[in-house]
């Protein structure tokens, strides 16, 4: 018997620590392998440590691996998660694109040597990356709003090009998108076997990774998708805003919080202090070295677990990383505080919003058109997102990173909606600022819908302080900010 009462607390325990893991809060996910990717281990020096468990204080490298997103085993996710008497109705995602080249080469030093070709036998892999090859192969004809017809669909070449998606970029979306083909379709049926053209809506800026990272992801959701039901559309602007772009107050917001941005970095004597040791190891003005955005380069280097590179002055390494990267969460946290990019971010991400709940409330109302939304795009439009729903304290976004919008009924109230908030598989629906006090005055498991149209239709403006603002337009326009 007392075997049995200490094996019971065991398996209590064991159960209790498996919830735990699972609904981590989205600032404290774990990565689980760092698979190498693209070069060979005799030719370059370890550079990326395995981390086990989230680290006491704040860790450079910690953070960096999380940025990274190795692809590694499938990973656990809340996504797809109602009371059984709730019908999934619409699924509304928001992509960054996968891992990708550097945008910026460090002045004087060599590009890092990384094959962007799509090769089976060569680590990270993906079962369906061979018939994505092919599939992609057959798309010449598809529908894509200009100029996106003139992008290629996949990465092909044997050393990357500035800004091009690689094979774990590739990877990390055919993974996100097997993982919500089990759970919204298999388990949820969210489209007929027999889905059309009109219930999907895909949106891409015009950037090969974003276009790609969207065609990886909508190939494991829907494999060896008809290329005829295919339309993508083209957005011009990294915001997403369509035709509502120009608002001058925006772009006050931002100027304001660059100004921030600056003046922090003036305080940092330890960052500053590195970036002139490495413009001397690369030999160049200071000044140059910083413009050249080096973390940019690093950050791939150390995703791909490739050197930093080295001068007959000595060598970028380590302990450099650390500190710019340490800069970056110290600069996040100050953000934060400071709120100004806050103002930014609510009129930033007001359009893509608004279509979102345009799209609900259509769907609420039983249309059965744009039921799956798919914008592929980039940090500097997940960031604002994340950062206009309140979602404050949520890691910047990662490669890969996945922001969904769920729509659900309740069977047992067929006119009552709801809506779940995931980024990265975890339910952040009760961290929004529209629906973090729900609990205190509900025993309903989501968020009701009217709660958001609410939010994006009123309350952004009232965030704001924007005294007699009750729209975008004259929140944009507003005098004496």
């Amino acid at each position: 018997m007392l075997f049995r009462s200490r094996f019971l607390l065991l398996l209590a325990l064991a159960g209790l620590l498996a919830f735990v893991s699972l609904s981590l809060q989205f600032f404290h996910l774990t990565p689980v392998s760092t698979a190498k990717n693209g070069v060979s281990s005799k030719s370059r020096k370890r550079v990326m440590p395995e981390p086990v468990t989230e680290p006491p204080v704040t860790d450079p490298i910690y953070e960096a691996l999380l940025y990274c997103n190795i692809p590694s085993v499938a990973e656990r996710s809340m996504e797809g998660h109602a009371p059984h008497h709730f019908k999934l109705v619409s699924v509304h995602v928001f992509i960054r694109h996968g891992d990708r080249y550097p945008l910026y080469v460090i002045p004087k030093t060599k590009r890092p040597e990384i094959d962007c070709t799509l090769v089976a036998n060569r680590k990270p892999y993906h079962p369906k990356l061979e018939a994505f090859v092919s599939h992609m192969s057959k798309g010449s004809g598809a529908s894509f709003e200009s100029p996106l017809h003139s992008l290629p669909l996949y990465p092909n070449h044997p050393l990357c090009e500035m800004g091009e998606l690689t094979q774990t970029g590739v990877v990390q979306h055919l993974q996100n998108g097997q993982l919500l083909r089990d759970i919204y379709l298999k388990k949820h049926k969210l489209l007929p076997s027999d889905w059309s053209t009109d219930q999907l809506y895909l949106e891409t800026t015009g950037k090969s990774r974003t276009l790609q990272s969207g065609l990886a992801l909508l190939y494991g959701f829907l494999p060896d998708f008809d290329w005829k039901k295919i339309h993508f559309r083209h957005q011009p602007s990294a915001l997403f805003c369509s035709g509502n772009c120009f608002c001058p107050v925006r772009n006050q917001y931002l100027e304001k919080e660059q100004r921030r941005q600056y003046l922090l970095r003036l305080k940092n004597s330890q960052l500053e202090r590195t970036y002139e040791d490495m413009a001397r190891i690369v030999d160049v003005p200071t000044k140059q070295l910083r413009a050249a955005n080096p973390i940019d380069s690093m950050l791939c280097r150390f995703c791909h677990n490739v050197s930093f590179p080295c001068t007959r002055n000595g060598c970028i390494d380590m302990e450099h990383f650390k500190v710019i990267k340490t800069h970056q969460i110290e600069d996040e946290r100050e953000r934060r505080e400071k709120k100004l990019y806050l103002g930014y971010a609510l009129l930033g991400a007001h359009p893509i919003l608004n279509q979102t709940v345009s799209r609900m409330q259509r769907a609420a109302e039983g249309r059965r058109e744009e039921v799956f939304a798919l914008y592929s795009a980039h940090d500097v439009t997940l960031s604002p997102v994340l950062s206009a729903l309140g979602l404050m304290e949520a890691r910047f976004p990662r490669f890969a990173a996945r922001l969904i919008l769920e729509l659900w009924q309740d069977r047992e109230k067929p006119s009552e909606h709801s809506v779940r908030i995931l980024y990265n598989g975890v339910d952040v629906t009760f961290h929004t600022s529209f629906c973090q006090d729900h609990r205190k005055h509900s025993s309903k498991p989501m968020c009701p819908l009217e709660n958001f149209v609410r939010f994006v239709k009123r309350d952004m403006f009232v965030a704001l302080g924007s005294s007699g603002s009750t729209n975008y337009y004259d929140a944009c326009h507003r005098e004496g900010f």
